[in-house]
């Protein structure tokens, strides 16, 4: 009965505008936002590879990752905010929703002191921690410095943005935050350009979202109704705690699977190999991305679902959005395999091309860890944790473990790195999707059945590509687009047509109309 009366309320809260169609209108606000971010990577990171020079633009790099670990000592209450409201999004207890907003608001002010701390103890050994030059240790804090007080500003400027996609209306923000990024994009060349050196890039990064706060603040007070903080008592406070506890925790899993590679590969092998690896995999990076893009504007719907208890429809949608993550990442990356020696010659420089069988192992731990991510945001929504939280720490902690074996006593470099970390997160990668099956009530037997095909067709693409890869050369940007132009679509539709079954593609193909309106 209760679970009735959900559903009711649930189809009349999204009277006159279907989940599919927010979906649509997110996914567009949220390409605009990453094409936005890909354009300004493509012209600015040449510039500052010239500028910053290998090794400091390996330190840049390396210095995100770092500070990056201190990201779970501001207790995450943005992440915990914006499922609780997707799970909660056909309520109509306004009250309430403001109460969780002032829950995460208490929960920044808790772990500011804690976030401050640690975020300047590991500012100040920074430079120690990447074993660098006394020389440059004073502008290496001040950076690292800069992104402290980014992170700081992220865990708080992104109580609205969360509230306002929550409730499933991220695209109201469309257009403005694209303007934004390519302000902070501006501001970043100009401080480079100026000699800013690394302290002025990172300085604009926490510019930028100062920025991107103000905007998604002012579009929840415009569109949604009840935003608003009331001051809620201590027992909501260690409800909402104890949920953030859980969201902090998986932060920092994140870091260790996401970011670790990077520092790894630093300490273990240098800063000029982190150079190289985050340019070979700026593409991949891209591509896997923008597939979660797609699978993020239909999370908050999927939410609703699931607090209605719909269980059919969610698991459809799941095996809706694994299949366009499939096609995605199969046909992308197969044209990356094909042409990513030409790419990096005109994009850097021919010396950061890493080579075929790197470039596959590269695009092989991205394309796991965007299958990881899409169950992972699953479960998120079910608000159950734990056993999330815990099977990822133990799969990052075996990843780092392999990395640094594979580096350190076989000098495998790259490789080695990639195959350490395929390895650890494999562990997730079966466990993520028996979690969300269950979850579900689907079958896990049934999921796999559904996966064998696509996968078999996606090796013998790549293999392929890793082949044909050293005969295929431009030298010009205009061939280099020609040729993508051409290769994307032929392998979208044979991947679309070969690799999904009649119903995965019926399903997809229904997915795609609803999203653009023609259902």
């Amino acid at each position: 009965m209760r679970a009735s009366r959900l559903r009711l309320r649930f189809r009349r809260a999204l009277s006159g505008e279907t989940l599919s169609k927010r979906a649509s209108l997110n996914m567009v606000a949220a390409i605009l936002d990453y094409g936005a971010r890909l354009i300004i990577g493509l012209l600015l990171i040449p510039l500052l590879v010239s500028r910053l020079g290998d090794r400091t633009y390996g330190v840049y790099q390396l210095l995100i990752r770092l500070i990056g670990y201190a990201t779970p000592a501001g207790g995450r209450p943005s992440q915990a905010l914006k499922w609780t409201i997707a799970r909660h999004q056909h309520s109509e207890e306004y009250d309430e929703k403001r109460l969780q907003v002032g829950s995460a608001l208490a929960v920044w002010v808790i772990f500011l002191p804690l976030l401050i701390v640690l975020g300047g103890l590991v500012a100040w050994f920074s430079p120690l921690i990447l074993q660098l030059p006394e020389n440059i240790h004073t502008t290496v804090r001040l950076a690292a410095a800069f992104l402290v007080a980014d992170l700081i500003l992220t865990n708080l400027l992104t109580i609205p943005q969360s509230v306002v996609q929550g409730e499933n209306l991220g695209y109201k923000s469309m257009g403005l935050s694209t303007l934004v990024l390519f302000i902070g994009g501006g501001i970043t060349t100009a401080s480079v350009l100026l000699g800013g050196g690394l302290i002025g890039v990172t300085a604009s990064i926490a510019a930028t979202t100062a920025m991107t706060g103000a905007v998604f603040l002012w579009v929840a007070k415009r569109n949604v109704h009840w935003f608003g903080v009331a001051r809620p008592p201590l027992k909501t406070i260690r409800t909402f705690l104890q949920l953030s506890g859980w969201f902090l925790v998986w932060s920092l899993v994140m870091q260790l699977m996401r970011a670790t590679d990077v520092v790894v590969l630093g300490i273990s092998g240098s800063p000029e190999l982190v150079t190289v690896y985050t340019l070979s995999r700026y593409v991949p990076e891209a591509i896997f991305s923008t597939a979660a893009i797609v699978i993020s504007a239909i999370m908050p719907g999927l939410g609703g679902l699931m607090g209605a208890r719909e269980m059919q429809r969610a698991a459809n949608v799941r095996s809706e959005s694994m299949s366009v993550t499939w096609l995605l990442a199969t046909a992308s990356g197969t044209v990356f395999l094909l042409w990513q020696e030409s790419f990096l010659g005109l994009w850097v420089g021919p010396q950061y091309y890493p080579g075929p069988l790197t470039s596959l192992l590269i695009i092989l731990m991205v394309l796991q860890f965007a299958f990881i991510r899409n169950d992972a945001s699953i479960i998120d929504l079910t608000l159950q944790l734990r056993g999330k939280v815990l099977l990822g720490m133990l799969a990052a902690g075996v990843s780092i473990g392999l990395a640094v074996v594979l580096i350190t006593q076989l000098d495998l470099g790259i490789d080695g790195l990639a195959l350490g970390f395929i390895g650890g997160r494999s562990i997730v990668a079966v466990a993520y999707p028996w979690l969300v099956c269950r979850s579900l009530g689907v079958s896990p037997l049934y999921q796999l059945g559904g996966a064998v095909r696509p996968l078999a067709l996606t090796a013998l693409l790549f293999a392929v590509a890793v082949t044909l890869s050293p005969l295929l050369t431009v030298h010009s940007w205009i061939l280099l687009v020609l040729a993508t132009a051409v290769s994307l679509p032929l392998l979208g539709v044979a991947s679309f047509l070969v690799g999904l079954s009649r119903e995965q593609r019926s399903r997809v193909s229904r997915r795609v109309r609803r999203m653009l309106g023609r259902s």
